[in-house]
């Protein structure tokens, strides 16, 4: 049995319909089921509430073999260590009270680098990786740059003014990759009951582009000219603040970003093997235009 946390998210609902057609048995946890792909509930376990919750994770855990764990971090939480690990405090002794062989989990590029211990969310994420570690599972944790998918959250933005924003250096490489590709490297292997012991495993679009290297790839999928806005990480932070976060949740996303503005991502060669297939100008073409034609009249 394959336990799926955060299964109706932009990961969680691509896995969950990779292992589906592998014909893994699972079983989900779901706040809200009603938000599951069409023809889910039919085909899985359901455990209803958050895994935050001791009660839920003592039913989802039951005879489990193999747990995929995201924390969707709570924007409201009084501290980055609350949201992550105190967030898996209920997981982390039940890893070891329910037997549970093997655990794939969502984490970060940067451990190693001069930044790790001043990247906010990131830093929160490896803590959170060593406390898994330490139970004694056998753990993955899926190390990842940003998000290609985080683009089209700005698609009315980039429709309508032919900008997109960030704190991000505008000149500075760095990796990134979409999560489709991600839901397949985390099918992988947890439908392989083979591995132990306890590995980083970073996960990597094939290029590492500028922001104003992907301002040019979107100018020419969509047709038209969009560039790239730097926000200063102070002005970025108060941002975060206006729609909703902590002010230690916004301190956090202050810090990871100028962290990665420092090379945090930057400390891993790629291998073919964790190499994942889409390129930024694929995602734009299957993603992002269709996301921005949907905001034109």
């Amino acid at each position: 049995m394959i336990v799926i946390t955060a299964p109706t998210g932009n990961i969680g609902t691509r896995l969950v319909q990779h292992l589906l057609d592998a014909g893994a048995p699972l079983r989900l946890i779901a706040r809200d089921p009603a938000r599951l792909a069409p023809g889910v509930a039919d085909r899985v376990e359901i455990v209803r509430g958050s895994h935050a919750d001791p009660s839920v994770i003592t039913e989802a855990f039951a005879g489990a073999d193999t747990v995929f764990w995201l924390v969707p971090a709570d924007p409201q939480a009084a501290s980055l260590d609350e949201a992550y690990s105190g967030f898996a405090r209920p997981a982390l002794e039940a890893f070891a009270a329910h037997k549970v062989a093997r655990v794939v989990g969502i984490s970060a590029l940067g451990r190693g680098t001069p930044f790790a211990d001043r990247a906010g969310h990131v830093t929160a994420t490896l803590a959170m990786d060593d406390r898994i570690a330490a139970t004694g599972v056998a753990y993955r944790a899926l190390c990842m740059p940003s998000f290609m998918d985080n683009t089209a959250e700005q698609a009315a933005a980039i429709a309508s003014q032919g900008v997109f924003y960030g704190a991000t250096l505008p000149d500075a490489p760095a990796p990134a990759v979409a999560t489709r590709d991600i839901a397949e490297v985390a099918a992988r292997l947890l439908l392989d009951d083979t591995w132990t012991g306890v590995e980083e495993v970073p996960v990597l679009g094939p290029e590492d582009l500028t922001c104003n290297e992907m301002a040019a790839i979107m100018s020419e999928v969509l047709g038209r000219t969009v560039r790239f806005q730097q926000i200063p990480p102070e002005a970025f932070k108060s941002q975060m603040q206006s729609v909703g976060l902590s002010e230690p949740m916004a301190q956090g996303m202050m810090d990871m970003v100028v962290a990665k503005n420092n090379g945090l991502d930057n400390g891993v060669t790629r291998t073919p093997q964790w190499t994942t297939p889409t390129t930024f100008g694929q995602w734009c073409t299957e993603v992002l235009k269709p996301a921005v034609e949907a905001q034109q009249p």
